[in-house]
């Protein structure tokens, strides 16, 4: 049996400048922090000459082209695997939908899984672009890159997407101090709500395929926070940092009207109100985890506990995507 994990991630700062209609134009850049909450893809041999796939669903059939699922029916057709023989299943310590990049991690161990498979060496950069290839490509969904590399690298990555298409991804440059404040002082808390990231997402692609000023200058002011937000963390002035998540915010919140709602808006403010000294929505918007930076955390804690949010403690993740069991 092989199984493999996939960490999921929250953004830093610069989301949304990694899709491909924004950054083939102008660039893009952000961070992205992997932590301990993972997707996991199990892979094993069986003795029936058909592909049994189970997710949420559950599907048999005679060889992989023949499957539902387009994620999975693109990867084994990527890697010309026709299935048979084999029975995968996929679990998650999250619900999909809810911000974290469940799809490029879902994504991205699954492929690891299939290449162990096949006993193949596959590096980090491969394998982030092969899942940007079924998703972005193949696919079409109308999504970003950041998901798939902060899985496949795994740790704390900064990105700059080129206007040719390239990715480069580095370690962002933080002392073990830095580090340890920061995973410590971040909090998760989970909304109620989830959605599909592409709905949200399809709305800022068609305004920069169409040349919106508007959306464009958004997302250029974007970059810029996020390269402000890099510089604070690598100067180690978290307080600096906690003020561009609300800066980010704020400009995020503009994109597209399902970005927030008013019971997210007033959860928000409490949190403001209650120690914390920056957030944001992590992810595309309309639901998904509040992200916020706050020293008195217990103060913090008693609030939205006593409002209705759920918090999920997390660390980082610094291993990536990799195979737990081969």
């Amino acid at each position: 049996m092989i199984i493999t994990r996939s960490p999921l991630r929250i953004t830093l700062g610069g989301g949304g400048t990694d899709v491909p209609s924004y950054y083939r134009r102008h660039g893009g850049f952000l961070i992205a922090a992997a932590i301990d909450k993972y997707v996991y893809i199990t892979l094993h041999q069986t003795f029936v000459p058909e592909l049994i796939v189970k997710y949420s669903k559950l599907e048999r059939v005679a060889a992989a082209a023949e499957l539902t699922h387009p994620i999975v029916r693109e990867a084994f057709a990527l890697l010309e695997n026709d299935g048979r023989f084999l029975e995968l299943t996929s679990m998650a310590d999250i619900p999909a939908g809810t911000g974290l990049g469940s799809s490029g991690s879902f994504t991205t161990a699954l492929l690891k899984a299939l290449h162990a498979h096949r006993k193949d060496l596959v590096q980090p950069g491969e394998l982030a672009e092969q899942a940007c290839h079924i998703e972005l490509e193949r696919l079409r969904e109308p999504i970003g890159k950041q998901d798939q590399y902060a899985a496949a690298f795994g740790g704390l990555t900064c990105m700059r997407f080129g206007r040719d298409g390239r990715v480069e991804a580095w370690p962002l440059a933080i002392s073990n101090e830095t580090l340890y404040n920061l995973e410590d002082n971040l909090l998760l808390f989970f909304t109620g709500y989830s959605r599909q990231a592409s709905s949200i997402l399809k709305q800022q692609d068609d305004a920069c395929k169409t040349g919106d000023d508007e959306m464009v200058a958004n997302l250029d002011f974007i970059k810029a926070l996020a390269e402000e937000s890099r510089q604070a963390l690598q100067d180690g002035d978290l307080r600096a940092f906690a003020e561009h998540l609300n800066r980010h915010w704020e400009s995020k919140r503009k994109r597209s009207g399902a970005m927030s709602n008013p019971q997210i808006d007033e959860w928000f403010s409490l949190a403001l109100s209650n120690g914390a000294l920056g957030g944001k929505l992590v992810g595309a918007g309309g639901g998904g985890f509040l992200m916020f930076y706050a020293e008195d955390k217990t103060r913090l804690r008693h609030a939205l506990a006593g409002s209705g949010l759920q918090e999920v403690r997390f660390r980082f993740d610094f291993e990536g995507t990799k195979v737990v069991i081969q």
